[in-house]
């Protein structure tokens, strides 16, 4: 017919890569949008075995064909499926697979044909979303971090300097003072921000899933690994690779995270090719680098290379000027995710935030406030709506102080209330009977949580 005069042309203008494979598994015809995807020209593909494309998907279908040597020549189903593929210079391309079988008229297995659509974009895209739904939960502040106090604007200041850098950073300090979120300020104003933002932590797995998740393996690498995998380093390409508690990371592994700084590159598990990644690494601790490396559990060598930048972030209990506007924030955006009025804090229990060591910095504020805001009904977070150990953590002084200062306010709470209740809940009756204005009444109401509606139920 005339059209097959025109095949090879018709099938050169699809975006999606065609493949048929012989029933010998030998490649017979690809296209051109296959060869750009895999690096490969088409006379380096033309006769041989389609393994050559290392396809992770078809090593689980082969030998469980039976007689056929692969699973698709013994069925007469059309499978779809995601692989991952190699392309000529080694790398790894994520792809959304479709076979089916041709047969002749006797039913005897002809050729397969395979379309491969390329993922890498919907696999970019998805990391995007990601990255900006966090963006757009972000909280407000220097890009997520919260403070007034000078000590954190001096880190405001190294954060902006560091951004403009493609040298490493460390950035130290107590558990829950941020680390992660500083890295992410660096990342999103720097000149990486179009590229992806890869956290991982040096303490999260064993020596041998850390390595592999660090640089990724090949299939067959070891016992499971039925596929290839990508790793951390590969992922964060053209970005930003954050390492959080570098300082757990095992001797092995700071080898080969040395390597990386040194020359960008590095090996899969279970290969021997070189892979090379421009990633800047951001590294985190909350370890005294210096001190594990006078001891040899840090490579001297490995912690020059990461403290280019060392920025070093405060424990809460050293700017506590920042104190209310953290809890602010905390609360407003409790209040926001519960559709409910944003509580204020009582300056008693403002008080007894104050007093606390805070040894689990902003993490430990943000749970302490979190558990006020579910045990607060309306009105203002008072000190019994604090948590428990936090308050029998308090020092005597700061409990003595805190019951001396909350007895005239539980006294014109109750004076409130009692005038609201026998006023019926009007408001002007009750400034009447406590022989003030109705403004003063509305302003009691709001500061001590009152609410008219319900003084009745008092």
């Amino acid at each position: 017919m005339e059209f097959e005069q025109h095949l090879a042309a018709i099938v050169n203008t699809m975006s999606e890569g065609l493949l048929l494979v012989g029933a010998d598994g030998g490649i017979v015809m690809i296209n051109e949008a296959l060869s750009r995807m895999t690096g490969y020209a088409r006379d380096e593909l033309l006769g041989h075995a389609c393994s050559v494309l290392d396809c992770d998907g078809c090593q689980r279908e082969r030998g469980q064909g039976g007689a056929a040597w692969c699973r698709l020549f013994a069925e007469k189903t059309t499978r779809a499926k995601h692989c991952t593929i190699r392309r000529k210079d080694g790398s790894y391309l994520p792809v959304l697979k479709n076979q089916t079988l041709l047969r002749d008229a006797a039913g005897k297995p002809l050729f397969a044909v395979e379309t491969l659509t390329d993922l890498s974009e919907v696999v970019g895209l998805d990391r995007k979303v990601e990255e900006l739904t966090r963006l757009l939960s972000a909280e407000e502040g220097f890009h997520g971090l919260i403070g007034e106090s000078e000590a954190m604007r001096r880190v405001f200041d190294l954060l902006e300097r560091a951004a403009g850098s493609d040298a490493p950073v460390l950035i130290t300090g107590e558990s829950g003072t941020g680390k992660e979120l500083a890295a992410r300020a660096i990342h999103e104003i720097g000149r990486r921000r179009r590229g992806p933002f890869v956290p991982f932590s040096c303490a999260a797995l064993t020596e041998s899933l850390l390595e592999s998740e660090l640089f990724g393996h090949a299939k067959g690498a070891f016992t499971g690994a039925t596929r290839h995998r990508q790793g951390r380093f590969e992922a964060a390409d053209g970005g930003d690779i954050f390492l959080d508690e570098i300082g757990d990371a095992p001797a092995s592994i700071q080898v080969k995270l040395l390597r990386v700084l040194e020359s960008k590159t590095f090996e899969r598990v279970g290969e021997s090719r070189p892979v090379r990644a421009d990633v800047r690494v951001i590294s985190a601790t909350n370890r005294d680098l210096a001190r594990l490396v006078a001891e040899g559990r840090f490579r001297e060598d490995l912690f020059f290379r990461v403290n280019v930048i060392p920025i070093t972030l405060p424990p809460l209990r050293d700017r506590l000027d920042d104190l209310a506007p953290l809890a602010e924030h905390f609360l407003c955006r409790l209040a926001h995710q519960a559709g409910r009025p944003v509580p204020s804090i009582a300056p008693e229990a403002m008080r007894l935030l104050a007093a606390h060591p805070w040894p689990g910095n902003v993490r430990e504020l943000k749970s302490a406030l979190e558990y006020a805001f579910v045990v607060t009904d309306a009105g203002p977070v008072e000190p019994r709506h604090l948590p428990p150990a936090l308050i029998a953590a308090a020092a005597p002084d700061a409990l003595r102080e805190v019951c001396r200062a909350a007895a005239p306010v539980e006294a014109g709470r109750d004076e409130l209330v009692d005038a609201l209740r026998r006023a019926g809940g009007n408001r002007s009756e009750a400034a009447r009977l406590l022989g003030v204005s109705r403004g003063t009444i509305l302003n009691r109401m709001r500061r001590y949580g009152v609410d008219s509606k319900h003084v009745l139920d008092y």
